[in-house]
């Protein structure tokens, strides 16, 4: 088939180059020239494991292409995806603006029959909106889906080429019959292709994000009310996980929920609520929690030092959202490195990917290293915001040789707590007994 993916975000990057990679002619529109350029020479401008291996054979083979012409895409493509940001806007509502701009353009250019696709995440009505919109100038006949994208960063590419369920929102019989045929490759296993109407389509992807948000938030409750009480989370979190109902993931404790997805999909979802008259008091709570929750480790270092933490020199390790990623959109680093340099804090800094992303955001508030060991030489103490697997397995003499003092304030709860005790360091984390050397 003939693809073409309006927008090259993190979204339609991996949605183009993955309908390559199973055969299909993309075009990728972007309307920075830059980036579209670089692309064209197989610069991938984002990190997503294994997209680059998928990003070149696909550009050799002719199969994915880029353009910043609008006009060529729609020539191009029989389905238009539409992987336009749809950002926060003040009130918490998502903002609709590029993709009813885009969608008011198409209107005006496409000649024949189309079928265009809302793949970013977007509010209930939305398509019906887009609808609106292509309709007062379309000559032609076109049709719009919601095709919601359920995507992991870090794992993006498996999720898109084995996905758990495709979820299609249309009432065209001619669109939903394209669109099978469009998925079929990807879920020969057996997994379903679940089709709806739009309306329900949207508000599905809301729904997952929002109550895989929930889940965290309430084990960050439980792991803050263990350590009232004196229990172990890990404990605690074996316990339940074992009950299928509840299942072993997204029940990890730390320093809070980020990203792209989550923060804004779930403040999306509470002011579409309000606006129709529904109080989600769930998510009001989840949000209030996860805000605390970002700088849950600050009193905790202060109190070690004795509440001044002026000039202390703090390590950082981990400052995108999650490991496996360079997004730091949301992270709770970010977050708690501005309430740790507002208390006159010295912050030294280590991420294998996010490093650029986070210079953009913080200059030269902040002192950057290259390794993991280099940031903690002469450190008072080791912050640990984010669980990439090059952090599991440490080298403990290095460690306790480098650091001032021996001691880890670990957000993520990485380490064995007994094999910090042994190994003669103070090590606070979330949920659990406190070692204190």
């Amino acid at each position: 088939m003939k693809i073409s993916v309006i927008g090259t975000g993190y979204v339609g990057l991996v949605t183009g180059t993955c309908f390559a990679e199973t055969g299909n002619e993309v075009i990728c529109v972007d309307i920075d020239k830059d980036k579209i350029e670089k692309m064209r020479r197989g610069v991938v401008p984002i990190y997503e494991p294994h997209l680059d291996v998928l990003f070149e054979r696909n550009i050799k083979a002719n199969r994915l292409k880029f353009t910043t012409s609008l006009d060529e895409g729609l020539k191009h493509g029989e389905i238009i995806f539409l992987a336009l940001p749809t950002p926060e806007d003040e009130d918490g509502s998502a903002d609709l603006s590029y993709i009813l701009k885009v969608s008011e353009e198409i209107g005006r250019k496409i000649k024949d029959y189309k079928i265009i696709v809302d793949k970013s995440t977007v509010p209930v009505g939305t398509a019906d909106k887009v609808f609106k919109v292509i309709a007062k100038n379309a000559s032609c006949d076109f049709d719009v889906v919601s095709n919601p994208e359920f995507l992991r960063e870090g794992f993006a590419i498996d999720d898109f080429l084995k996905p758990e369920r495709i979820i299609i929102g249309a009432h065209s019989k001619k669109a939903i019959k394209i669109m099978k045929k469009l998925y079929d490759p990807f879920v020969r296993s057996g997994n379903p292709i679940i089709v709806m109407d739009e309306k329900s389509a949207e508000l599905t992807k809301y729904a997952a994000n929002s109550f895989l948000a929930t889940k965290i938030t309430f084990m960050n409750e439980i792991a803050n009310y263990c350590e009232k009480v004196g229990a172990d989370v890990d404990k605690v979190r074996a316990g339940i996980g074992t009950d299928s109902r509840i299942g072993k993931r997204f029940l990890f404790p730390g320093i809070g929920y980020g990203g792209s997805c989550f923060p804004k999909d779930v403040k999306a979802l509470l002011k579409d609520g309000n606006d129709n008259n529904y109080n989600f008091k769930i998510l009001k709570a989840v949000i209030e929690v996860n805000d605390h929750q970002k700088t849950i480790l600050v009193p905790k270092i202060e109190a070690y030092f004795k509440n001044d933490i002026s000039g202390k020199n703090i390590a950082i390790w981990g400052l995108s959202f999650k490991p496996e990623t360079d997004d730091i959109r949301e992270a709770p680093s970010i977050y708690l490195m501005k309430a740790l340099l507002n208390k006159g804090a010295i912050l030294t800094v280590y991420d294998p990917e996010a490093i650029p992303n986070i210079k953009k955001r913080f200059g030269d508030t902040l002192i950057y290293k290259n390794n993991m060991y280099e940031t903690i030489e002469n450190a008072d103490a080791l912050v640990i915001c984010t669980e990439w697997s090059i952090f599991r397995t440490l080298n403990y003499k290095k460690l306790k040789k480098a650091l001032i003092n021996p001691v880890i304030f670990d957000g993520r709860n990485l380490y064995n707590v007994e094999d910090m005790q042994s190994e003669g360091f103070t090590y606070i984390s979330i949920g659990r007994k406190e070692i204190n050397k």
